[in-house]
């Protein structure tokens, strides 16, 4: 009876065993990570069960007796593989209610998610029988997604099974953190990749697809990790969710705001920039630095920098490259959001000048600090802040003048003596038509600034043609190219013959 007893305990648990290990625990959160890889749970270890049998055995033939006990049968229960949601500090969150865990096939590089992978369904130890594998905690049923509970205190799991092909060399998954709708806390996108497969052995990277740490300490985008199938209870992997309070803008931790003094300036004014960066995290911003990049034409006003926090002012060094400026508050650190005091505003000038017209009037910054409780980067922007500039008395149009006139001497040079054509009709690029006076004169206004073309047309100078060049070759065809600056003046002169010493000039090899 002692025999059977040890028999029917070891077959007991060896089915325990085999139900609970044929899918693979994986854990995508938890408590701790090394640099570059992941660190296993320590499992608990249940008190030995004091199982020995002894037994006798009498050979029939011989009559002799064998006597003997069994050896302790050490058992030890899985410990439920977990992952946890931490706050960005590590520590728990308030209030797990609504926040859900979701494994979901990836459908770009970038992260967008598609359909939730379907996991084998277990149920409850209570509820095992034929055909049902058994469940681990907290996720008894294998649920996709998982939502979390206070009472768990954000720990989740999922068992994949390796004869669905799901930890398959090369499989690709998003693990997805949503908090409620009413939430201020922002979401996570986790990618998984199944990179090896050596036995029991299963080698992952899982990859942070916002740019955030995946965990709060360490600060590792990226982490490589192995799952032992045969031991998947006792592997975890943390993952944070950034932590934010009173956010007006959902996964920030900073947020930086640009305005100006005016809507509208002209080549002369004088513009005041006012940048204010608020700290929407739970604790304090420490080294804040805001970068910005005037635009084109807007110098810089000497001395004109001032910082203040919560109406005291602070000391702000300012670092100048070209149109880049930085601003670095280095001994002030940016209150938690839960004081009135969390807002730093910065203020400066800049001078509009000619350039500007030129320029499209943006203004960008943005924003980074350290966080104080685990030391992670955060930033805000670029935000912008445009200025409409208006020429005032400037324009940034240009104009043209010139003449078409009889050259005698070939050298393309109105001199002494040289009349100007008259009603000559010359054309532009964009199919404006000039016509010259009675001197032969032509001027245009209002011309865009850039590269223009202009045209001769010969068939309104009847008896001229156009006179050779011995000077310059570019001057030997009837258009003309010119680069007009803005507010710039350019000369197009074309230089004619009459038609029948063209001919004779032409055919002495344009001698004089």
């Amino acid at each position: 009876m002692k025999k059977q007893n040890w028999a029917t305990k070891q077959s007991i648990s060896k089915y325990f065993l085999h139900s609970s290990l044929k899918l693979t625990a994986i854990l995508l959160l938890g408590s701790s990570q090394s640099v570059g890889s992941v660190l296993a749970q320590s499992a608990t270890q249940n008190p030995p069960i004091q199982n020995t049998a002894t037994y006798t055995y009498t050979e029939p033939v011989t009559g002799q007796v064998f006597a003997g006990f069994s050896p302790q049968l050490q058992t030890q229960s899985l410990i439920d593989p977990f992952g946890r949601v931490t706050s960005c500090d590590g520590g728990l969150l308030p209030d797990y209610t609504g926040f859900s865990v979701g494994l979901f096939e990836p459908l770009n590089a970038i992260g967008d998610i598609g359909a939730p992978i379907t996991l084998t369904a277990t149920v409850p130890p209570d509820q095992v029988g034929a055909n049902k594998t058994v469940g681990l905690a907290p996720n008894f049923f294998n649920a996709n997604p998982f939502f979390l509970t206070n009472s768990e205190q954000g720990r989740y799991n999922f068992l994949f099974d390796p004869s669905r092909g799901q930890v398959a060399v090369g499989r690709q998954y998003i693990l997805v953190v949503r908090p409620p709708a009413n939430s201020s806390l922002g979401g996570r996108r986790i990618r998984l990749t199944i990179t090896a497969q050596n036995g029991d052995v299963v080698s992952y990277t899982a990859t942070s697809l916002d740019g955030n740490p995946i965990s709060s300490d360490g600060g590792q985008t990226s982490v490589n990790g192995t799952i032992n199938i045969s031991d998947a209870a006792t592997v975890g992997l943390a993952l944070i969710v950034v932590n934010l309070k009173f956010s007006v803008c959902d996964a920030q931790s900073l947020q930086i705001l640009k305005t100006g003094d005016r809507a509208a300036a002209q080549p002369g004014d004088v513009v005041v920039y006012r940048l204010s960066l608020r700290n929407l995290a739970s604790t304090q911003i420490r080294l804040p630095e805001i970068r910005d990049d005037l635009p084109l034409g807007f110098q810089y006003v000497s001395n004109s920098l001032r910082a203040e926090l919560n109406g005291v002012a602070v000391p702000v060094t300012l670092t100048q490259n070209g149109r880049s400026l930085t601003f670095q508050i280095k001994d002030t650190a940016l209150p938690a959001a839960t004081t009135s005091s969390a807002v730093l505003n910065v203020v400066y000038a800049a001078e509009v000048t000619n350039d500007a017209l030129r320029g499209d009037g943006i203004n960008r910054a943005s924003s980074s600090g350290i966080r104080f409780d685990n030391q992670q980067v955060v930033r805000d922007g670029p935000t912008s802040y445009r200025i409409r500039v208006q020429p005032g008395i400037l324009s940034d149009c240009g104009t043209l003048i010139g003449r078409v006139f009889v050259d005698k001497n070939f050298d393309g040079e109105q001199q002494p003596g040289e009349a100007g054509v008259p009603n000559a009709v010359i054309y532009m690029d964009d199919g404006t038509r000039i016509v010259t006076d009675a001197n032969g004169l032509y001027s245009l206004t209002s011309v865009l600034s850039g590269s223009r073309t202009l045209a001769l047309d010969l068939t309104s100078t009847p008896g001229y043609t156009l006179a050779p060049n011995l000077y310059f070759i570019e001057r030997n065809s009837q258009s003309r190219l010119v680069r007009l600056a803005p507010g710039s003046l350019g000369r197009v002169n074309f230089a004619v013959t009459p038609a029948a010493r063209g001919v004779n000039s032409n055919q002495q090899g344009g001698t004089k």
